[in-house]
């Protein structure tokens, strides 16, 4: 076996909470080393995640606005679609750019990158070997590591779930970024953020979609009357949605899939070009040798950390989709900084209530601290402000009046702002705004009293604080 080679800062997965970490702790004066098991940096997030699917989604939005501006008075011809092109664009102007950039990141930051798959020995060495090589861990072939202190931003991946294999006419989300054409049928399976995204995305390219969810509804972590918002445009879209259904099984050929699933006992097939399942996903942590360190595992395969991300050894930390809580990339971004600089000494902490979370379905949802339920929950006493999108002007002239802005604050005397919730267009611009006025405590009159240009979509943020007060303006 090779020599150790002395470490002091590790970091395994190139992710956003990975790469992230290691720009923050080469900052700081830690000298770093990276390890990813795949070819490309950045993760799932920047190669087949939350950036390619907002690709494809600019795409559908696009599409459509060609095909009919009759709204504006605009006569426009039909509009044609090639797929094959849309993919090029999607992988060489946007992921690879994206991926490029974080390689520079990593030059720049002087960040040591070796490309294998690692292995603990214990908490303070692991192994990398070759990617798909660890079951040769004897060999000479790979590198042993010691290390000051490391990170684990190892990420996560689609949960597969029984006939329904990944393979052929059923994909994963992966595969349904990367089809090679637009299926004229396309079954999701998962009615979640993922599954949401996609469907109506390839609905908006001229697909007929059909979302089989298991609970009674669609995004279930989101307010109904949010949803409602998100099911209506899927249905102007032509989507059908099917709650409370169990996936049974699938039978493929080579050129179509057959999907069979059960609602109150009864079954239903129906044919499609591709099927896509998006019921969640699993972290990676069960291949990494952690039973020879001190980190210990919940029920769920989620590493424990404190607010830091420190976990049950002293040595090693963990960060994004391998610890609890929302799977979100820029919650792995602020975890990262915060373990990075905790290493180095730095009095940080994680602040996982103002982290946003958003949907970019059609129309986006974005949320920011405590639901109404959610408040409730906690005991807290609260009421909500609420201003449509439909007496906003800039959403009303781009043809975008469905929505809604919504204030959670305490019902006392300070009326302080504890959650925030926005669905309608391009509602994903206003969650880093809607993330400071809870992350400052803000109260209604701090947020009424901050001056929106007009006319602009995030005016409902005041709007709806000038009715918290009790002096609504433009409803």
């Amino acid at each position: 076996m090779a020599d150790v080679e002395k470490k002091d800062t590790v970091i395994i997965g190139a992710g956003p909470g990975g790469y992230v970490a290691a720009i923050r702790a080469s900052e700081l004066g830690q000298k770093v080393t990276l390890i990813e098991k795949s070819d490309t940096l950045g993760g799932v997030c920047l190669n087949v995640g939350c950036v390619p699917s907002k690709a494809l989604i600019q795409a559908g939005h696009r599409l459509e606005q060609a095909e009919d501006g009759s709204t504006y008075g605009i006569s426009t011809k039909s509009a044609t679609i090639d797929f094959k092109k849309t993919q090029e664009w999607k992988q060489t102007k946007v992921v690879d750019r994206m991926t490029s950039g974080v390689q520079m990141l990593m030059k720049k930051h002087h960040v040591d990158v070796v490309n294998g798959e690692a292995v603990f020995l214990s908490d303070t060495q692991l192994r990398v070997m070759p990617t798909g090589e660890k079951q040769f861990m004897s060999t000479d072939t790979g590198q042993t590591f010691e290390y000051n202190n490391l990170i684990i931003a190892t990420g996560s991946h689609p949960i597969q779930i029984p006939n329904f294999k990944f393979e052929g006419r059923v994909v994963d989300s992966t595969g349904g970024l990367n089809l090679p054409e637009i299926p004229k049928e396309f079954v999701v399976i998962g009615g979640g953020y993922v599954g949401t995204e996609l469907a109506g995305a390839y609905a908006s390219l001229g697909a007929h979609v059909t979302i089989i969810e298991g609970t009674k509804s669609i995004l279930p972590n989101f307010a109904k009357d949010m949803v409602s918002v998100v099911l209506k445009k899927l249905k102007k879209k032509g989507v059908d949605v099917i709650t409370n259904a169990m996936a049974k099984k699938s039978e493929q050929d080579d050129k179509s899939v057959s999907v069979t699933y059960a609602v109150d006992g009864k079954e239903t097939t129906i044919k499609a070009d591709y099927c896509m399942v998006t019921v969640g996903r699993k972290p990676n942590t069960d291949t990494l040798g952690l039973e020879y360190t001190k980190v210990k595992l919940n029920d769920r395969g989620l590493i424990e950390v404190d607010n830091q991300g420190r976990t049950a050894s002293e040595h090693i930390w963990a960060v994004g989709d391998v610890v609890p809580g929302a799977a979100l990339a820029h919650k792995a971004f602020a975890e990262a900084k915060t373990a990075a600089g905790a290493i180095s000494g730095e009095k940080t902490a994680n602040d996982w209530l103002s982290v946003p979370a958003v949907c970019f379905s059609d129309p986006e949802i974005a949320t920011v601290g405590y639901s109404e339920a959610a408040a409730k929950d906690k005991g807290i006493k609260v009421k909500t402000a609420k201003f449509p999108f439909a007496g906003n002007a800039r959403a009303v002239s781009l043809d975008a009046p469905d929505g809604f802005f919504r204030l959670i604050y305490t019902d006392d005397d300070n009326k302080n702002v504890v959650g925030a919730e926005a669905v309608g267009f391009e509602a994903s611009t206003m969650a880093g705004e809607m993330s400071i006025i809870v992350n400052d405590g803000m109260n209604v009159e701090d947020v009424a009293l901050t001056i929106h240009p007009h006319p602009t979509l995030n005016e409902p943020i005041q709007e709806s604080a000038d009715i918290a007060m009790g002096l609504p303006t433009h409803v």
